[in-house]
């Protein structure tokens, strides 16, 4: 039983470590997301994540960490995971059918010029993709965590970071290293922003 289990977590690790080299090319990006994002949210702009699954909870774990912190104390700054409010989902699901579960509520809280980031082992979630078009024509910069390309979801957004592994436990767990880097980069952003940039959150909230 012993060996048998060594063997599953040495296959595992071993997939995991075959994406790490082409993932780290990929996560250059992070940078500019997260230098991106920083400029967003200290302006009073908000970020909407949404995923199924073990990516909903990733895109939870980042709202999180937005409006709570990583490390150090800082302002809150506007975060919400589509994910996270159970009324709303139950409601739009039974009124409007699955698929638009995220998209209606893209329509309702995203502004033009907020980010919407989308996150997704396969790219085919059809909830996803509606809610990606709904990003666009609401004037949203849409952004996803995919694996591999090409998929749907990767050709809606206008950017993706896309985890070169065809194991989507592997895409999750690099999932889960994207959101930290990503927040990472924005806390390290912050405080190079010039003052208007840096406009502490209104109580209450932002809009």
């Amino acid at each position: 039983m012993e060996d048998g289990a060594l063997s599953v977590l040495d296959s595992h690790l071993a997939s995991l470590a075959s994406a790490l080299v082409p993932y780290r090319q990929a996560a250059r990006k992070l940078s500019r997301w997260g230098h991106e994002l920083a400029r967003l949210l200290a302006g009073g702009g908000r970020l909407l994540t949404a995923g199924n699954g073990g990516s909903a909870a990733e895109a939870q774990h980042l709202t999180a960490e937005l409006v709570g912190k990583l490390r150090d104390d800082r302002p809150a700054l506007s975060a919400i995971a589509l994910t996270a409010e159970t009324s709303s989902l139950t409601a739009v699901s039974n009124d409007f059918g699955y698929d638009e579960v995220f998209a209606r509520q893209v329509r309702a809280h995203g502004r033009a010029g907020d980010i919407l980031l989308l996150l997704s082992t396969s790219g085919r979630s059809t909830n996803l993709l509606a809610a990606a078009e709904a990003g666009a024509d609401c004037g949203l910069r849409v952004l996803g965590l995919t694996g591999p390309t090409p998929n749907p979801l990767a050709e809606l957004c206008s950017d993706v970071l896309a985890v070169p592994s065809p194991d989507p436990q592997v895409v999750q767990e690099l999932h889960l290293v994207s959101v930290h880097v990503l927040c990472e980069y924005v806390d390290l952003a912050l405080p190079s922003l010039p003052a208007p940039a840096r406009r502490a959150v209104p109580v209450g909230g932002l809009r």
